[in-house]
């Protein structure tokens, strides 16, 4: 078992391993059920105008909570963290599967975000309490394939709710999952914490939270609903940058800060959660754009565009899941590298593949860069979770899950500026197949160039091996 320093573990894995891949898969699958459904819930309840934010207000919500959480996790558990998460997750499901118009439906949708904030990196560090690190390399593997799966199942099931049911099922579905995966998790995991007392840092956590929302808001909102030189977008970006500030002054002074300064004083940390920025960037690149490239160009069903983005997710847990092997032998750094050129490789294929829309040279460019990101994204967490002990394996894990979001944040913003740009200067519209080519072309050299930029933080990632990590202190993993 992993080591979990001043903490006690009576649990059976496999159950608690079940459960962490069925709360999972319901953050995974809800990120994809609802486009397919989008038609029906306009319909329904109209406000067409408002419905993107359906998907801003769930990110926003979940990245904003994801620090928040990660501390709590290391201060009280990781269980009732878990437990909030997935009952506020439920919460939310229920309401929004009640929602009256599309500003509750928004509305309820945060209250979802909020859960899942908890659920994705709690999840993720209760893998690395339970296992070792060569045990996390597979264990990595069967939490990918979960959102491979989630990947190809989500929009199905929502397409088939909005046809044949009502596309309030969507929500509902969550319902006997959420307590299923409550129960097993109730049951099997059982933690033992010392009896110290602990103090919440309110203050960082309402000023960083506060500060986060502005700032990830201006993004997603810039060049989109907001001009980027709007009041809107300079006032969001200007106060949540000065609350950012703030909430550097409070960390110095908090007794046990929400977000410790510490984790950005480590280099294994900064470069992986640098490559965790990069990650979320390149893979908001394919699923957001490729979809509309082949309905558009290549005259492709939503079902057979949705495959051929899924071709990435199922390249994903396949690398994943073999990574450990590679790691274990040269290194994690190494491993990292040989991921993002392959990712490189990929994008490189989609862009030029992208002249000549195809959905199967598509979808097989898409397999290549999952392949690339599963050989990035498990190694690099698990050498940042690794690297540090129980106390403070929360933090760790969320400001890698968080730098992540903020990646696709990013990404959709810059993508979605380059996109509109190109069509904008050609005059035929979003609908000319010439214009969706030719923006979709240039969004591809774009996640190939950030894939390239993201090799720049894995070539000054610490050259740590396993059994660098496994017997030296995080301090000198961190500095080596």
């Amino acid at each position: 078992m992993a080591d979990t320093t001043g903490v006690g573990f009576r649990s059976e894995r496999g159950p608690v391993l079940i459960a962490v891949m069925l709360a999972t898969g319901l953050i995974a699958i809800d990120s994809t059920i609802l486009a397919t459904a989008v038609p029906s819930i306009v319909d329904d309840l109209g406000g067409f105008s408002q419905f993107p934010w359906l998907f801003s207000i769930y990110l926003l919500a979940q990245a904003v909570s994801v620090p928040v959480y990660s501390k709590l996790a290391d201060t009280v558990g990781r269980k009732p963290i878990m437990l909030v998460g997935i009952g506020l997750f439920l919460l939310g499901s229920i309401l929004c599967g009640v929602a009256w118009d599309m500003t509750s439906l928004i509305v309820f949708r945060a209250v979802q975000g909020l859960g899942a904030g908890a659920v994705l990196p709690v999840s993720i560090t209760i893998t690395g309490d339970i296992y070792t690190v060569r045990e996390r390399a597979k264990v990595q593997g069967y939490i990918a394939s979960v959102w491979a799966a989630s990947s190809v199942i989500g929009p199905t099931l929502g397409g088939v709710f909005a046809e044949f049911l009502s596309w309030r099922w969507i929500f509902f579905v969550n319902i006997p999952l959420c307590i299923l995966a409550a129960v097993m998790l109730w049951r099997g995991y059982h933690e033992s914490l010392g009896r110290e007392k602990h103090r919440i840092d309110v203050a960082g956590a309402t000023v960083l939270t506060l500060g986060l929302t502005l700032v990830i808001l201006a993004v997603l909102e810039g060049g989109q609903a907001w001009d980027w030189l709007s009041w809107q977008s300079l006032g969001a970006f200007g106060v949540g940058g000065l609350l950012l500030v703030v909430f550097v002054l409070i960390e110095r002074r908090a007794a046990e800060p929400v977000l410790p300064l510490w984790v950005f004083s480590r280099r294994l940390i900064v470069t992986t959660s640098l490559i965790s920025l990069g990650v979320g960037a390149v893979l908001i690149g394919l699923t957001s754009y490729v979809p509309t490239f082949l309905e558009i160009t290549a005259d492709a069903s939503p079902l057979v565009s949705g495959l051929a983005v899924a071709a990435l997710t199922l390249g994903w847990p396949i690398a994943a899941s073999n990574a450990g092997r590679l790691f274990l032998r040269i290194g994690f750094r190494a491993t990292a590298l040989i991921g993002l050129a392959i990712a490189v490789l990929g994008s490189a294929a989609l862009f030029a593949a992208s002249f000549v829309p195809n959905v199967w040279t598509t979808a097989i460019a898409c397999f290549i860069v999952g392949l690339g990101l599963g050989l990035v994204a498990s190694p690099t967490l698990i050498a940042a979770q690794s690297s540090v002990p129980w106390e403070e394996r929360g933090v760790v894990t969320g400001a890698n899950m968080f730098l992540r979001s903020v990646g696709s944040a990013v990404g959709v913003a810059i993508f979605g500026a380059v996109a509109n740009g190109v069509i904008t200067r050609s005059g035929l519209g979003p609908q000319s197949p010439v214009a969706i080519q030719a923006a979709s072309a240039t969004v591809f050299f774009a996640v190939a160039v950030a894939a390239i930029l993201t090799i720049a933080a894995a070539l000054v990632m610490p050259r740590a091996r396993v059994d660098d990590i496994e017997h030296r202190p995080a301090e000198a993993v961190a500095a080596s």
